[in-house]
């Protein structure tokens, strides 16, 4: 036995265990989903990111707003994973989660607050009732652009609004998303 072997062999000790984190202030997963991958995030047990933007991007934005003990900690997501693949099966209508719009500026969070005043599971509503609705009749396209800036997509469901004519327009997630989501809701 070499004379490291030995030293080694003196710090092998049963009772020796890794260290016990303690919890992020913000906890994120990539999650994947026949839609493509989201980046879910909670702060606080509350919803604060479901995104299809990068990596990096996303939790640099959660560092500057929310904490910077952003870590990837998918335990305090399991909720959140289950009823979006519940929701993405089919078998669950409406999301049980608290939602933070922490990543939203002042008017998307007019926009999102009362998104689902606008319109239901199954039934779209156009960018022109959505900004009608807010009292900015003539801001359609702002609400187009702060919907397809939506941070926490899906679960706050801005994939039901749709052209003034019924045309899917804009989804960060893709046209393909958004067509995924409204047919799976007009199936149920």
């Amino acid at each position: 036995m070499t004379d490291l072997e030995s030293r080694l062999t003196r710090l092998d000790t049963p009772d020796l265990r890794p260290p016990v984190l303690p919890d992020a202030d913000v906890a994120y997963t990539l999650h994947d989903t026949p839609i493509g991958t989201l980046l879910l995030a909670v702060a606080g047990g509350r919803v604060v990111a479901s995104s299809f933007g990068d990596e990096e991007t996303m939790t640099t934005r959660l560092a500057r707003a929310v904490s910077p003990r952003v870590l990837r900690q998918p335990r305090p997501l399991d909720d959140v994973r289950r009823q979006l693949d519940e929701y993405l099966s089919g078998d669950r209508r409406a999301f049980d989660v608290e939602v933070d719009l922490v990543l939203a500026t002042p008017f998307q969070r007019l926009v999102l607050e009362d998104l689902p005043t606008h319109t239901s599971y199954g039934r779209t509503t156009t960018y022109g009732t959505v900004a009608g609705d807010i009292s900015r009749p003539k801001a359609a396209r702002a609400v187009g652009t702060a919907l397809g800036a939506n941070p926490v997509c899906v679960v706050l469901p801005c994939h039901r609004v749709v052209g003034a004519s019924g045309a899917l327009t804009g989804y960060a997630g893709g046209l393909d998303a958004k067509r995924f989501l409204l047919n799976l809701e007009a199936k149920s």
